[in-house]
């Protein structure tokens, strides 16, 4: 599919079909993941696949499922044949950043202006998103109001810190995001030359 396909064709998806996805084209999704880009190559970005329904439930229940169910939405978070929890650490790039070729002229760690693991998390995610889409498939994404909770459920190290759950599956048809009915910003809204 050509790349601006893939953009304009991914949406959230809030329904999903009970059809399965193939572990290895999840497998095939998160390897897409790491080329997204990492400060310093750090690498620290995990994921976390749940296809057991059981937990599939859990896990919606801590990203907020009911909220979404009353709002009018299906339930789509423990719909998804294939939920991706996004973690990332920041104490891989702080260690990364301790290394000889990463110290400052001082020999100390940079100032990180920027969480920039967050930045790659991010990254990450929407490769995945967008290679969801590219493989013919729905996604979506939330967050969630307890990332601890989903620590302990996922026995994620302390060191790795949940930003969300995304949806992966065959899309059914779903209640859009009353959001969307903003519609976009406008190009020159969005889009500065030289300065502000």
């Amino acid at each position: 599919m050509d790349f601006t396909d893939v953009v304009r064709q991914r949406r959230m998806v809030r329904h999903f079909t009970p059809q399965p996805v193939p572990a290895e084209t999840i497998d095939r999704l998160i390897a897409l993941t790491q080329h997204g880009p990492s400060a310093g190559f750090s690498q620290g970005v995990a994921f976390v696949v749940i296809t057991d329904p059981t937990i599939r439930k859990r896990v919606a229940e801590i990203a907020g499922e009911e909220g979404y169910v009353a709002g009018g939405f299906h339930p789509f978070i423990s719909e998804a044949p294939v939920q991706v929890v996004i973690c990332t650490s920041e104490k891989v790039y702080r260690d990364r950043y301790r290394e000889p070729d990463k110290l400052d002229a001082e020999g100390r760690e940079i100032e990180w202006p920027v969480p920039y693991w967050h930045t790659d998390a991010g990254a990450a995610l929407m490769v995945l998103l967008l290679g969801a889409t590219n493989e013919g498939l729905a996604s979506a994404f939330v967050g969630t109001h307890d990332p601890p909770a989903l620590q302990r459920l996922l026995g994620i190290p302390d060191d790795f810190w949940p930003i969300g759950v995304a949806m992966i599956g065959h899309g059914a048809e779903d209640v859009r995001s009353p959001s969307l009915k903003r519609g976009r910003r406008p190009l020159e809204n969005v889009l500065h030359r030289e300065r502000w």
